[in-house]
């Protein structure tokens, strides 16, 4: 099962992930914790991370597509025979990439998570965690910024992949507990489990 997982900041898209995986044994397959990994291991990709960021820049498509194809050819998601990708794709261009990958390696896509919540809802989450974790910098108006960048970058990959049929919207208002459910629901009947 070749899966992804999208949604707004706060969501939830980490610690549903991580259900996800464990209950359908697949890895879950984090960019950003591919970045921090290959960062602290001093691998080639790793410098080139932290040469992009030091240098001010955005890691590449490039970097960020290498990164993410050398980790799917990897003996756990080869075994596993699945995966699940959060925070890749990002943009078309990826996707593209991605897409090529994909048929290259003969694999597929299944199904794309799509969490969705009302934006007061995540802001109002958010605001919480920031103040539990003690982060100043996210205060409402980042907050509803992030949220805002997030609908404008992530409309084109969410209406690609509606159109392609693998698009599962999944409401992330709740505990963690019903959203799993709905999403082990959803999943399970897109994919003609029980």
């Amino acid at each position: 099962m070749n899966l992804l997982i999208m949604g707004p900041p706060g969501a939830g898209k980490g610690t549903q992930a991580g259900g996800i995986a464990d209950h359908y044994n697949i890895p879950t397959i984090s960019t950003g914790q591919l970045f921090r990994d290959n960062i602290a291991l001093g691998t080639a990709l790793g410098k080139k991370i932290e040469a992009l960021i030091a240098g001010g820049n955005l890691v590449s498509d490039e970097v960020t597509n290498e990164m993410v194809f050398d980790r799917l050819s990897k003996p756990d998601v080869r075994k596993s025979r699945g995966f699940l990708l959060d925070g890749y794709p990002r943009t078309l261009e990826q996707a593209a990439a991605f897409d090529k990958h994909l048929r290259a390696a003969r694999m597929r896509l299944d199904g794309v998570v799509a969490l969705t919540a009302d934006p007061n809802s995540l802001t109002h989450r958010m605001l919480k965690r920031a103040e539990i974790e003690g982060r100043a910098d996210d205060n409402e108006e980042t907050i509803r910024k992030r949220i805002e960048v997030y609908g404008i970058e992530t409309a084109p990959l969410l209406d690609l992949y509606g159109k392609r049929g693998l698009l599962i919207e999944v409401d992330a208002d709740g505990s963690v507990e019903d959203v799993a459910d709905r999403i082990r629901w959803a999943l399970d009947a897109r994919l003609g489990r029980k």
